[in-house]
């Protein structure tokens, strides 16, 4: 009897710590984060002298780290200048060729492979400079390069909307134009297509404007140059009217996707949204595909309310977070993004589609305006990291059932992959020479050097698959590629940084990317 009721409070007693185990497993993953999240390596510093005091600058740190969203490029600064005005771009710049000292542009800090900062350099955080005004009649606004994509919506809203941005608005408009970025609008394609002229601090602190007519090759180079050739101060950009639109989704297999982009979705000139995204879940990896698309509706006189944000935050966190934890979890993650999560869309101009299974209409502002809260967390010894890779229209599947192969052999944990479309751009660093769709994907790392060899493999594999392909990768992410696989890829590389000396002679704009490839891409 003794033994008995002994093993039954041992039982007892292991179920309350399983479940305080659990839902202390279950706290962390659905927890915000704290802070940034720093889990690398401090990248090596040169040992040179600081910086003489000059309390001129807006210093927002002296000396210390700055780190960027992959939290694995934490790489010693001189210092961080806080920058309001354009005269503080002016100053910090004067002081940097003054002192000899490397100068970078921050936003955001989205780009992963130390686009936003150079080591030893000083660093100029943008986010504070972020004026909106707003022409109607032109249906114009005018930025300043800090601004974020999600204040600029609320100032736009409910009349205006934005052209092209990424498909969350965390970025700034500075950021954006730097790596050209695009989004879920097909039609209208990269942000390049909807500026109409660039007002651009040069090396030597004078201002000019540049546009497809006015300065076009230091236009050329500015826009996806990556903060390279000079300060974006503001940018003059088309805006949309703030369309209403009737939301669909539904099921298909990846084999299907460019004939139904190609009759249907391109073919429609009134749908004007559309994204896909692939299963991650075991049983149909990379084969289905949920097709979300935007149905352009005629609904006069209505009075919208003003955006709203990311519901359920924490929620979500956690269900994208238990999908890191196995083959259950991640089917449950796309059981529920098939099934259910469709029933708790808010549909702002009507929303009875839950009750009744009426069309869900919205306005163009909310797919867009999501800040994507729920992928950030406390998770100290892993990351998440993007990848993005352009290959020509009907090259899609073949490169998708190699992807398949390599990831499935590789172990490797894909959080999300999602399908857009990149039209032929005329940039000097082109990511795009033709229409081709982009795949998106979304990687779970650990931060040991197991995760990040892991991780450069991978990378490195799918930069050779595409292109087989005929296509490209996306340079603001990890620099896991070689020497060998950029050339290939962006066979103008070499010009582009001989254009870079051109603009700036004395070297002062530099950055990670920069520092990592151009020594051996250009003459002595």
């Amino acid at each position: 009897m003794t033994t008995w009721f002994t093993r039954r409070k041992a039982v007892g007693a292991i179920g309350l710590a399983s479940l305080a185990w659990a839902g202390h497993r279950a706290y962390g993953l659905a927890a915000p984060p704290d802070g940034p999240k720093d889990c690398g390596p401090v990248i090596a510093g040169k040992d040179m002298p600081g910086l003489p005091a000059d309390d001129s600058l807006p210093w927002s740190l002296r000396g210390g780290t700055v780190n960027d969203v992959s939290c694995l490029s934490r790489t010693p600064v001189k210092g961080v200048v806080a920058v309001r005005t354009e005269q503080d771009v002016a100053a910090a710049l004067a002081f940097a060729r003054a002192n000899g000292v490397k100068l970078s542009m921050a936003g955001a800090l989205h780009s992963m492979g130390g686009h936003a900062f150079a080591r030893d350099g000083i660093v100029l955080d943008m986010t504070s400079f972020n004026k909106v005004s707003v022409d109607a009649a032109a249906r114009i606004m005018t930025v300043e390069s800090g601004a974020r994509w999600h204040d600029i919506q609320n100032v736009l809203h409910p009349r205006f909307a934005v052209k092209a941005m990424q498909s969350s608005d965390v970025f700034t408009v500075g950021g954006s134009i730097s790596v050209n970025a695009h989004g879920m609008d097909h039609q209208v394609g990269a942000i390049e297509r909807t500026l109409r002229r660039l007002r651009v601090m040069l090396a030597d602190g004078s201002v000019v404007t540049a546009s497809r007519t006015e300065n076009t090759d230091l236009y050329r180079h500015v826009v996806g140059g990556y903060g390279l050739f000079g300060v974006i101060l503001t940018a003059e950009i088309e805006i949309a009217d703030n369309h209403i639109y009737r939301s669909e989704r539904r099921l298909i297999d990846i084999a299907d996707f460019p004939r139904i982009f190609a009759e249907e979705i391109a073919a429609d000139p009134s749908i004007g949204l559309f994204y896909g995204h692939l299963s991650t879940a075991p049983a149909s990896f990379l084969r289905e595909m949920l097709l979300y698309t935007y149905h352009r509706q005629d609904v006069p006189d209505l009075a919208l309310p003003p955006l709203a944000e990311v519901s359920s935050a924490d929620l979500r966190r956690l269900i994208f977070n238990l999908s890191k934890q196995g083959a259950l979890f991640s089917a449950a993650k796309w059981y529920a993004e098939k099934e259910l999560e469709h029933r708790f869309e808010s549909c702002t101009v009507s929303d009875i589609a839950a009750r009744t299974g009426e069309a869900c209409l919205v306005s163009r502002n909310e797919p867009m305006h999501d800040s994507v809260p729920y992928l950030f967390n406390n998770l100290k010894y892993e990351t998440d990291i993007l990848h993005e890779y352009f290959v020509p229209r009907d090259k899609l599947v073949t490169f998708v059932d190699r992807m398949r192969d390599l990831m499935a052999k590789d172990g490797i944990l894909l959080l999300n992959a999602s399908v857009r479309v990149v039209h032929q751009e005329d940039i000097a660093l082109n990511y795009a020479p033709q229409e081709a769709f982009s795949v998106v994907l979304y990687v779970n790392q650990t931060v040991d050097e197991a995760g990040i060899d892991k991780m450069r493999g991978l990378t490195r594999d799918l930069v050779d698959l595409a292109h087989l392909q005929g296509g490209r990768f996306f340079l603001p992410y990890q620099r896991h590629y070689d020497i060998l696989q950029l050339e290939r890829a962006y066979p103008m590389i070499r010009d582009v940084f001989a254009a870079k000396r051109r603009f700036d002679p004395q070297g002062l704009f530099s950055n990670g990317f920069y520092e990592a490839f151009a020594p051996d891409l250009t003459p002595a």
